[in-house]
């Protein structure tokens, strides 16, 4: 170990000294690439893993991804973690603890082990993603914020794509395991983690945050916008993959290979995206998006062809950039002092419909699959109402502007 240090600390000491690489951007950037490059492999193994290693059903992973949402449902209690660490700081152990619930994964096998494993990974998840919202809403500029998070999308895709084609590689090629596979992708993720934690110095904050919880009546678009989105979000993850294994027979190999095309799309397009939404303003954007999964989710429920499901799914994983406007939305109206309170509110509302829809659309599915798309049809139409409430660019520009 002290050899290892050896070689890389003059690596570290120039990195440290360098201030093109020492900053709150570049720190985003490399927790963004992490986190994905670790939570994929739990991702697109999941449905294959549960089915083929712990005979779920319908039923079994509808309960797995509620309890993986309860963590996001409680993001709330963030607020008050903060009272004792630095939101910094903090995003760095949640990021461990992902990796930790990942490392553990493949070595319990059953209903009970996959439960527990998966509400630790997902404590660590969501209190990251939570920090990661703050921080970034925090230190990135508004007028490069859509862009800014188009490009950490993009930056999710690449780490996505190495894990995508490291799994082919591992378990295809070299049939490599489960558990060896989880472990790897672990532990390799606690390296990184510890490293980024060793380069960067900490941050401080541009505003002093409010320590406590905030809802504010003035953020009630953004509070329902958070909650549909929630809801189209779980029939997507949970859902929509379930369908290609369960009804197409997709093996690891073939998610695999549909992951890669999605963030393929993403690496592309995400910042573009992002930039097109700083032109063309959150509104206009949001009505795309929700009159595309209104479309999209009733296409789900009729397919009947397994190529088609994949397009279908690719498209629906492209939209999901669109939903930057949202947080580029709450960005323009929020005071800034809000931001780290109310990053912990909008993940507890977004999770108050994921802790309760996938069990309950997980027994609406062993009766008939394609109610639960037209169910996210619905979910998609109001949220496509509440679209029509957020203001145009020029008033959302006047509002921003107004508070300073």
């Amino acid at each position: 170990m002290c050899t290892i240090w050896t070689i890389f600390q003059p690596v570290f000491r120039f990195m440290r000294l360098t201030n093109q690489y020492n900053k709150p951007e570049f720190l985003l950037l490399t927790m963004t690439f992490i986190m994905p490059l670790v939570f994929s492999v739990w991702m697109v193994l999941l449905n294959n893993f549960v089915i083929e290693k712990a005979a779920f059903t319908g039923k079994e992973i509808g309960i797995l991804q509620s309890l993986r949402e309860i963590p996001g449902f409680l993001a709330f209690t963030a607020i008050y973690v903060l009272l004792f660490i630095k939101e910094q700081s903090f995003a760095l152990l949640s990021l461990a603890l992902t990796c930790l619930g990942v490392a553990l994964t493949g070595f319990f096998p059953t209903a009970l082990g996959l439960y527990l494993t998966t509400v630790l990974m997902s404590v660590g998840f969501h209190y990251y993603e939570t920090m990661s919202q703050s921080l970034t809403l925090q230190w990135v500029d508004k007028k490069t914020t859509p862009h800014f998070l188009g490009r950490m999308l993009s930056v999710k895709s690449v780490a996505s794509l190495l894990a995508f084609a490291s799994i082919w590689l591992l378990m295809d090629k070299l049939s490599w395991s489960y558990e060896e596979t989880y472990l790897f992708f672990g532990v390799l993720g606690l390296i990184l983690t510890l490293v980024i934690a060793l380069l960067f110095k900490q941050f401080p904050a541009p505003i002093e945050q409010t320590k406590k919880l905030v809802l504010r009546k003035k953020y009630w678009l953004f509070y329902a916008l958070t909650f549909f989105s929630g809801a189209r979000r779980q029939i997507f993850v949970v859902f929509a993959g379930f369908l290609m294994v369960e009804k197409f027979d997709y093996s690891v190999a073939d998610i695999s290979a549909l992951f890669l095309i999605n963030y393929i799309f993403n690496w592309l397009f995400a910042a573009k995206i992002g930039k097109l939404i700083g032109i063309v303003g959150e509104r206009i954007m949001l009505r795309i998006e929700y009159v595309g999964l209104i479309l999209l989710f009733i296409a789900y429920g009729l397919v009947d062809n397994g190529h088609l499901a994949a397009i279908l799914y690719v498209v629906d994983h492209l939209l999901f950039a669109l939903a930057i406007a949202i947080k580029t939305y709450f960005q323009k109206i929020a005071q800034p002092e809000d931001i780290a309170a109310s990053a912990g509110v909008s993940f507890s509302i977004n999770h108050i419909a994921a802790v309760v829809i996938p069990a309950l659309l997980g027994m609406v599915w062993i009766i008939n699959s394609s109610w639960v798309f037209y169910i996210g049809a619905g979910f998609a139409a109001c949220s496509l109402i509440l679209a029509g409430f957020v203001p145009k660019k020029s008033v959302l520009t006047h509002l921003n502007a107004s508070k300073y």
